[in-house]
């Protein structure tokens, strides 16, 4: 009875090192989901923007994402070298420059490379809060607190975009002063240097990870987090587990990730796989494109913005959903569930749009109309397909990328594994308007394979990580007698 009150302490410490950690994710939604109530206003007609073309327009929206995966793919050395902690201030100062600077443009080139600065603080988020949590989380919460990577990426999502309503409607307009003689859209980007300066700020108060400590030497320091944040009992055999994994695979390069299969270990061939489906199944396109969607089913703009918002409400909501369950349910069965739902309802919506009517526009486009009942059918798939999205392939890819390579290359894989979903994402983003022109059918056509694939891949090569400790997370013989002699009832 004693020990009680102990437990809850360090539960409540840890679950606040991991939220302060899971910041990151909040600016990484926030970040790349702004620019959609201001891309409108900033190509728009000088003063007030940019006068962008089409192309250009397109670029200025995507190219944030160019610097993501650069971002993704050097904060594993950086977080090898310097730790954890020092690489989400770096981050932090990202987002904190990229608010100011594309709030304060003078022209596109510049507007584009504090974009593209902002990417990099996107992509050193993606990478290091989901390698944080992991490592300092207890086992048999680790499901949980990795999830809160996800539900800060849609909670800054949703954020952004009513930002961006309540200060376009504001000002009545994004293209229109708002304060300080500056147009709403620029106040749109400022208001990320709020949460980048709180994020900056937690970070320096952060433990640093205690497997980056045992790997410096520092064992005093290890040893205090474990006990103090994580709740581990053992400490010196924790510390003992983490020293042999880092010395069987000791070498924290890049070079580490090479094996048999095409050049990289099997490992990351799963966490890369990982990565590239939770994308290819297409939920970007219903985040950055959903006006466009939602007015195809007979909505006005206005309704389809609310929409929007109401779609990036339910993302939250399932994602709490899915934090309540992976620690009881598992990994593989909730990834399986949402690969079969997100098939089922991405395959209705190819259907539906079969049933469209091409309808040319005024200024000489073209787009689809959906009459009853496929317009409903189409409604209902498309926020179906976001809670099975939100409640599996959402979050628990983020846990397990944060949690299934072995200690020593856990960084520099998820890297390597975070810079390409964020090449998948500009793949899917870019070429979705095209998939379009080819039509509808074949875009939902294209993103429900691909889901349907997800299900096999899991099936056959995805291990499960439930409850297992970061130290399990190893093909090497030893660790894996080690594993088995823990399971063996005493």
């Amino acid at each position: 009875m004693s020990d009680s009150p102990a437990v809850n302490r360090l539960n409540g410490r840890v679950i606040a090192i991991c939220i302060a950690a899971a910041l990151g994710g909040f600016l990484f939604g926030f970040d790349t989901a702004v620019i959609n109530g201001a891309v409108e206003a900033l190509a728009g007609d000088a003063p007030a923007g940019f006068e962008l073309g089409a192309a250009l327009k397109g670029f200025a929206v995507s190219s944030a994402l160019l610097g993501c995966a650069a971002g993704a793919w050097f904060a594993g050395a950086i977080a090898n070298r310097y730790g954890r902690v020092p690489t989400m201030v770096v981050a932090a100062v990202l987002f904190f420059a990229s608010a100011l600077g594309s709030g304060l443009a003078f022209g596109v080139v510049d507007f584009i490379a504090w974009r593209v600065i902002g990417g990099f603080g996107v992509g050193a988020a993606s990478v290091i809060a989901p390698a944080y949590i992991a490592e300092v989380s207890p086992a048999r919460v680790r499901g949980r607190l990795g999830s809160l990577q996800q539900l800060a990426i849609v909670t800054g999502i949703f954020v952004a975009l009513l930002s961006d309503a309540m200060l376009a409607d504001t000002a009545g307009s994004a293209a229109n002063e708002l304060w300080l003689g500056r147009e709403a859209w620029r106040w749109m980007f400022l208001a990320e240097a709020v949460p980048a300066a709180i994020y900056g700020l937690m970070a320096l108060r952060l433990p640093e990870s205690p497997r980056y400590l045992v790997a410096r030497g520092k064992i005093d320091k290890a040893s205090q987090v474990l006990y103090d944040f994580t709740g581990e009992v053992n400490v010196n055999l924790r510390i003992q587990e983490i020293r042999a994994t880092l010395q069987e695979e000791h070498a924290q390069a890049l070079s580490d990730l090479r094996g048999k299969r095409l050049g990289l270990k099997p490992i990351v061939w799963v966490g890369i796989l990982l990565s590239v489906f939770q994308q290819f199944v297409g939920i970007n396109v219903i985040f950055y494109y959903s006006t466009t969607l939602w007015r195809s089913v007979g909505f006005d703009e206005s309704n389809a913005l609310t929409i929007t918002v109401i779609t990036s409400v339910t993302n939250i909501v399932v994602t709490i959903v899915a934090i309540l369950l992976v620690d009881k349910v598992g990994r593989r069965p909730m990834l399986m569930l949402g690969s079969i739902g997100m098939a089922v309802t991405l395959g209705m919506m190819a259907v539906a749009f079969s049933f469209a009517t091409l309808v040319t526009n005024s200024d000489g486009t073209q787009s689809a109309e959906l009459d009853a009942p496929w317009s409903t059918i189409a409604l209902i798939c498309a926020n179906g397909f976001v809670v099975f999205f939100g409640v599996s392939w959402g979050p628990l890819v983020w846990v397990l990328l944060g949690e299934m390579f072995p200690n020593s290359i856990r960084a520099w894989a998820l890297s390597v594994a975070a810079a390409a979903q964020w090449i998948a994402n500009f793949f899917i983003s870019t070429t979705f308007p095209t998939f379009a022109k080819i039509g509808l059918p074949f875009a939902y056509g294209f993103y429900a394979t691909f889901a349907l694939l997800s299900f096999f891949f899991v099936l056959t090569k995805v291990p499960e990580t439930k409850g297992r400790e970061l130290e399990d997370m190893s093909d090497s013989p030893v660790v894996e007698r080690r594993r088995k002699a823990r399971q063996r009832p005493s």
